[in-house]
């Protein structure tokens, strides 16, 4: 009897030893990386914990980092190429050059195995979020741009809100009438604020182009009269003081900080920005950016930043699911959609009721419907060198164009002639 017992006692803590470490193994952790402002984090943590809500055996831990820091320590991460310490999950922008890299997964199987749905997003999103005919992140969002502007500085100064209709015109006589400066002359407030990138929204208004072709570029388009008069308005704005120049308003903390310190009036952004407005209790609303004089339109860009998975992860089916619900009406999306900090990256989403919900500003949540059905993916390029060109030939140049340290016409040719050669030596032959 004795014996007997033993061996039962034996085997039941045998038994113990096994089914414990598995059920410790149930419970899945996944990491998940993004950038963002406090109030965008603020939003991620609620749709993990949505997430977790209705997955009591996921464990999602957030992995946040200051826009500027983002991907400088992204590739740290990567060249450490320990894939336990790297998001499962994460957020990033352009794919393309991590794609071809291999950083990160094609999602292409998992699309095809779970019958996801692809035909909702705004085209120019799916496409931006793509290499070489493969899907590799999900959009988040579609990053289109739109004015933003302080009700009470404009009737302050007796002057018409913004409409569809406003052109570059408009714009300047507003920022004009809108800038103020003390008794000795110094700038308190500037007409608007907009960073050096938000270039594009004027060279493509005005039927001008960075590049011939944003995925297989093979000539540099910023030289042609059309690219030349976008940039000359835009820069015209801060050599006149109307704006804020580029590296001041980085100085300053930005667009968002200036607008509510009131040191600007109106500020070119995407829908990022609307959580910490509507905290702050600003009476603000949003136009598209204005278009060019002479047939112009607005630029539009429906490419944003997309949820990808890490090439390195262990834990590729979780993540997956993961990332569906972040995809989902009811689920991730209808936390973002319900804090307003993005343009959703799907049509319904865009006209849906939670979206475009009136008692919650911007009411004129229109605005961001200019030419999302139509507009390409715009102001980066879709390629793997993107990120070199841009940063080592590109921007260097438009830099001393936003500090008024070079006139457009003198340099975007010599610009365009060192993009030209540095394609062909990468193989974008004309």
């Amino acid at each position: 009897m004795k014996k007997r017992l033993s061996i039962l006692i034996a085997l039941a803590l045998a038994f113990t030893m096994v089914s414990s470490p598995a059920k410790a193994q149930d419970k899945v952790h996944l990491l998940w990386g993004m950038w963002g402002s406090p109030d965008e984090i603020a939003t991620h943590q609620k749709a993990a914990d949505a997430y977790m809500a209705k997955n009591p055996n996921v464990e999602i831990e957030l992995w946040s980092q200051p826009w500027g820091d983002y991907f400088t320590k992204m590739t740290a991460l990567f060249t450490a190429g320990d894939g336990t310490v790297i998001p499962d999950v994460f957020f990033m922008s352009p794919i393309q050059d991590y794609a071809a890299a291999a950083k990160i997964m094609d999602l292409t199987p998992f699309i095809e195995k779970s019958n996801f749905d692809l035909k909702d997003y705004w085209p120019g999103a799916l496409e931006s979020t793509s290499y070489q005919g493969k899907v590799y992140g999900l959009p988040r969002d579609s990053a289109v741009e739109v004015l933003y502007y302080d009700k009470d500085d404009f009737d302050a100064a007796k002057l018409s809100y913004p409409t569809a209709d406003w052109t570059w015109d408009d714009l300047r006589k507003a920022a004009e009438a809108l800038t103020i400066k003390d008794a000795n002359g110094r700038i308190t407030r500037y007409g608007l604020a907009a960073e050096g990138s938000k270039y594009f929204n004027f060279v493509g208004g005005n039927g001008g182009a960075i590049l011939d072709d944003m995925f297989k570029p093979t000539q540099c388009k910023l030289s042609t009269p059309e690219s030349i008069a976008g940039v000359e308005y835009f820069a015209g704005l801060m050599n006149d003081n109307l704006a804020w120049r580029d590296a001041n308003l980085g100085q300053a903390g930005g667009d968002q900080a200036v607008f509510l310190s009131d040191q600007a009036s109106m500020f070119i952004q995407n829908a990022s920005r609307i959580p910490a407005l509507n905290t702050a209790g600003i009476n603000y609303d949003i136009a598209p950016v204005p278009k060019a004089p002479s047939g112009g339109r607005q630029a539009g860009s429906t490419n944003g930043a997309a949820w990808v998975m890490s090439a390195l992860t262990q834990k590729q089916d979780a993540a997956w699911e993961f990332m569906q619900f972040l995809q989902s009406p009811d689920g991730g999306q209808a936390v973002y959609f319900s804090a307003g900090d993005s343009f959703p990256p799907t049509k319904s989403g865009a006209n849906s009721d939670v979206f475009m919900a009136k008692d919650r500003k911007p009411e004129n949540k229109q605005a961001f419907l200019i030419d999302a059905e139509s507009a390409p993916p715009n102001g980066n390029g879709w390629f793997p060198e993107w990120n070199e060109l841009s940063s080592t030939i590109i921007s260097p140049v438009l830099t001393s164009i936003w500090a008024g340290e070079a006139k457009p016409a003198d340099v975007l040719p010599g610009l365009c002639e060192n993009v030209d050669k540095y394609l062909a030596d990468h193989g974008y032959k004309k």
